[in-house]
């Protein structure tokens, strides 16, 4: 059998155990060290943007340290994208709040405007405001952005940006992950740069940022002693993985091009198949890294499904995903209020990711097509 086309692995420099082995050569093996200072400092120059940053352990844990931040305690709604992956909307959880989820709209496949403000006004009218609105750039395209900030700010509500797929996509110019009062970026190992597991908490409020590193290393008071006198969490990343970050951001404009040259090829390989559609960036406004190239296959045309395709794909040693379960429809979040229309439901039902790493080999993605080709052929 031919050797597995993965859907999105880590695509090394060459230049990680350098950095890893400054952690060992200098004994800074823990969550302290030049390693994170420096990734801290490189993440910040590449947004651009007066932001800083601070490395965590997961995309996860930005989270919920900011919804920390923006104080969202027990009881209180918190407005997220439904259309996401889990661990946008776990962290609500964790703060024991009710996520409120909102429908996507159809050309971003991101947050609705529309129904984020049909959402705020109707939960004022049940005499519980909001609390944070969390918007995602799903799959590395853009939300909505101007229309979402301004619904926000028009009812005095913060904004949590989950750019963890995100990193390298730019809104009219301006990198995603600067938009809201905090903002999220995830470096799995499947993401555009890995750090094997990380994330990092963005803010362009220096003090916030600041809190956020005492909140996330056990929130020690500052005494000679070990005095507590708040709720601390153990998120920092570790300096040894700080290091494969400071080798990976090296290569983050390269990465972002290759991942969007990827996207060009499927678009012009697959350009005669009727049925099929593309996650479009809607105008010369939006910058996508394009971390996935995700399909919309019309099963009227196609006669097959996404889920069909996908098991035949697997059949050829090819990994492909379908898209999201929105959030509204996982047993989990069953009981949570929804607002939509059915969009991202008709886009779990139509979606479906290809193989879009950026260590992909021009054969590797001739065999993705034409194994598409195939399955197309036999129906």
């Amino acid at each position: 059998m031919q050797n597995r086309i993965h859907l999105s692995i880590a695509h090394l420099t060459g230049r990680e155990q350098e950095f890893i082995q400054e952690a060992f050569d200098t004994n800074w093996v823990t969550t302290a060290g030049h390693n994170l200072d420096a990734f801290e400092k490189d993440l910040a120059d590449f947004l651009g943007n007066d932001c800083h940053t601070l490395a965590l352990d997961s995309g996860t844990s930005a989270v919920h340290l900011g919804l920390v931040l923006l104080d969202v305690q027990e009881g209180d709604e918190v407005l997220c994208q439904s259309f996401t992956y889990a661990a946008s909307a776990n962290p609500i959880l964790y703060q024991r709040a009710t996520p409120v989820f909102i429908d996507s709209e159809k050309d971003t496949w991101n947050m609705s405007p529309e129904h984020l403000e049909r959402a705020i006004k109707d939960r004022i009218k049940k005499g519980k405001k909001p609390k944070v609105v969390i918007l995602v750039h799903l799959y590395g395209m853009p939300a909505q952005i101007d229309d979402l900030l301004a619904v926000a700010n028009r009812y005095e509500i913060p904004v949590l940006e989950d750019a963890a797929e995100a990193l390298g996509s730019q809104y009219k110019g301006i990198r995603c992950g600067t938009f809201g009062e905090l903002a999220v970026l995830s470096f799995n190992g499947n993401k555009i740069i890995t750090t094997s597991g990380g994330g990092a908490l963005v803010s362009r409020t220096k003090d916030r940022i600041q809190n956020a590193r005492f909140l996330s290393t056990q929130a020690r008071d500052a005494l000679p002693f070990y005095q507590h006198s708040h709720v601390g969490y153990n998120y920092r990343m570790s300096n040894v993985l700080a290091g494969i970050g400071r080798a990976q951001m090296t290569a983050l404009p390269q990465r972002v091009e290759q991942r969007r040259q990827i996207n060009r090829f499927y678009r012009e390989q697959l350009a005669g198949i009727e049925g099929v559609g593309f996650h479009t960036e809607p105008s010369p406004d939006f910058f996508s890294n394009y971390w996935l190239t995700v399909l919309l296959i019309d099963p009227a045309k196609m006669k097959i499904s996404p889920e069909n395709i996908r098991v035949a794909l697997e059949k050829a040693n090819i990994e492909s995903r379908l898209v999201w379960n929105p959030m509204h429809r996982q047993p989990l979040f069953k009981d949570c209020p929804f607002y939509g229309n059915g969009v991202a439901d008709s886009l779990f039902k139509n979606g479906l990711c290809l193989p879009s790493g950026s260590s992909l080999t021009e054969e590797e993605l001739h065999r993705v097509t034409e194994a598409f080709f195939c399955v197309c052929c036999i129906h």
